[in-house]
């Protein structure tokens, strides 16, 4: 995290860009305006970021203003989570970068917010009543963030009209599965052009056919998880990844690190073996990869879909990358209050949510500013707005109305 003295010195670098970019999906000013302070308040050092905290922190005396912003006010939330993407794109996405799918549970009482049920919670480690996000995220190099977000909806809410339209769940809304809405997240990153080769992601989505053809109908190349029962073809017969990895030679394991970690470098042995599969896609080749524990011996599986020369560190470090999309969850709950709303509606989660990734996005750019040493004004995709005298006054009434003192990052 950085610390606050750094946040207010790149406070402008916010106010450009949402100003000059993303404020335009919001229909009204008072909303644009109140879109910032939002923002912002999830930034400062506020403990819980609910709208009655993020209300208080504004100087305002109820939360209503905040709850409209994530209810009723006229805003393209899917817009401006297209401008948060372009923003970490634009300040440090390359050929090298990695997209990583995950999915993390939201701890609920109650059984009305949208999608709640008990379910498995990979941050509480067991199951919970909880609502279950399905995230993508950026990784290149050192830096990262959250560019896409899908609200898992069981089946059983999916068949619920009724409890549907309690929760603010549009009629066009669906029963879809987790990689399926990772397919969905995909494709939007496809048709944007998002740079990078490789793709990860844990063994509910290595595990799906159609998220895998998809990335090598895109010629996206990926290192996925897989469960150690999971079958392909080696050979003239389908075998599971676990029986060919113990028909290798003891001898074919290699000790390579796939990353630090906050204890120093992770480091594992490691198998690759390549699949008699005639590719789809010239000069390239399908495997099975294997993760090996060096203290308990555990196996971790994945399916690869790689260039013809591409190094066994390349794929190790590519099935690294997964662990960024875990540094997000932790640094965008503990930080910027991805898990602190308190809406039960539909378009509320979807609307906190990306609010969230906005300021987790923020971080990520300023923290590649500081260790580029690039000068903010060189950078692509910096676009100030201009504003005549009349908007400005405009604005400035819209986002200090009487009541509401003025509040920085600090």
């Amino acid at each position: 995290m950085l610390d606050r003295e750094t946040l207010e010195r790149y406070a402008d670098e916010l106010d450009i860009f949402y100003w000059g970019r993303v404020g335009a999906r919001f229909k009204r000013l008072e909303a644009r305006a109140r879109g910032l302070a939002y923002v912002k308040g999830l930034l400062s050092e506020v403990g819980r970021k609910n709208g009655w905290q993020l209300a208080e922190q504004q100087g305002e005396a109820t939360p209503d203003g905040m709850q409209q912003l994530l209810s009723t006010a006229v805003w393209d939330v899917d817009g401006v989570r297209d401008l948060v993407r372009a923003w970490v794109i634009e300040t440090y996405g390359g050929p090298e970068g990695v997209l990583v799918v995950d999915e993390t549970g939201f701890v609920k009482k109650g059984e009305h917010s949208a999608g709640v049920k008990r379910q498995y919670s990979g941050t509480a480690g067991r199951v919970e009543n909880c609502q279950v996000g399905v995230f993508l995220a950026y990784s290149c190099g050192e830096h990262y963030a959250l560019i896409d977000r899908a609200l898992y909806l069981p089946e059983e809410w999916a068949d619920d009209s009724e409890r549907c339209q309690a929760a603010g769940i549009p009629s066009t809304v669906t029963f879809a599965t987790k990689p399926a809405l990772a397919r969905q997240m995909m494709g939007r990153a496809l048709a944007a052009n998002v740079p990078g080769q490789w793709v990860t992601a844990d063994s509910i989505y290595g595990g799906d056919y159609q998220f895998r053809k998809l990335l090598e109908d895109h010629q996206r190349f990926y290192v996925l998880a897989v469960n150690k029962t999971h079958k392909v073809w080696y050979g003239i017969t389908q075998q599971a990844v676990q029986s060919i990895a113990q028909a290798q030679a003891t001898t074919d394991w290699q000790r390579l690190s796939c990353g630090a970690g906050a204890k120093g470098e992770r480091v594992y042995d490691w198998l690759l073996v390549r699949l008699p599969r005639i590719p789809a896609v010239a000069n390239t080749f399908s495997a099975v990869l294997v993760r090996r524990s060096l203290t308990d011996g555990e196996l971790t599986y994945y399916l690869v879909f790689a260039p013809l020369d591409i190094e066994l560190q390349t794929l190790v470090t590519v099935a690294g990358s997964r662990w960024k999309v875990e540094e997000c969850f932790e640094l965008a709950k503990n930080e910027v209050g991805l898990d602190h709303y308190e809406v039960r509606q539909y378009s509320g989660w979807y609307r906190h949510i990306t609010l969230a990734m906005l300021a987790l996005a923020f971080l990520s750019v300023i923290r590649h500013i500081e260790l580029s040493g690039e000068h903010p004004k060189k950078r692509p995709g910096r676009r100030r707005a201009h504003f005549d005298h009349a908007q400005r006054s405009r604005i400035t009434a819209a986002a200090h109305p009487v009541g509401m003192g003025h509040q920085d990052l600090t």
